[in-house]
């Protein structure tokens, strides 16, 4: 079988210290993570962050940069993601815009609340993005080209 890697894309969005992240039901589990999911055809990375974030939290955002191009491998499938993570900033909450199937909603936390919640993250990159996000630095978006 060729090795086809999933280009993804997610965004940290800090408001007063507490973090907007994704709660949703995986194989009947409930796990966090940042607004996050798969480029679709056509779509920029910028546009593809923009979009997830709305779709699975309500809320429209303003990229403000990059922190980070992961690359990770799930140890439950064996699949390979890359991960392009953006910093952004909220703008504006559509409590009433529909949100994806299999998602229970947003939730704002600190790192130490997710720290408590370890067990419930999706993956490791929701606090090694986090964790890059607030050691910096955090790149230019025309890094992405």
């Amino acid at each position: 079988m060729p090795f086809v890697p999933h280009v993804t894309v997610a965004t940290v969005i800090e408001r007063m210290g507490r973090f907007l992240m994704v709660e949703e039901l995986v194989e009947g589990k409930a796990v966090l993570n940042q607004p996050a999911g798969h480029l679709e055809a056509d779509e920029s990375l910028r546009d593809a962050a923009i979009r997830e974030t709305l779709e699975e939290t309500g809320w429209e955002i303003e990229l403000t940069g990059v922190i980070g191009i992961y690359l990770y491998t799930a140890p439950s499938n064996g699949t390979t993601y890359q991960r392009i993570c953006f910093a952004g900033q909220a703008r504006r909450h559509r409590a009433d815009h529909p949100l994806d199937d299999g998602i229970i909603g947003p939730r704002w936390l600190t790192p130490d609340e997710l720290d408590t919640l370890r067990g419930q993250w999706r993956s490791e990159l929701v606090m090694t993005c986090i964790r890059d996000y607030l050691n910096g630095p955090t790149y230019p978006l025309d890094l992405i080209r």
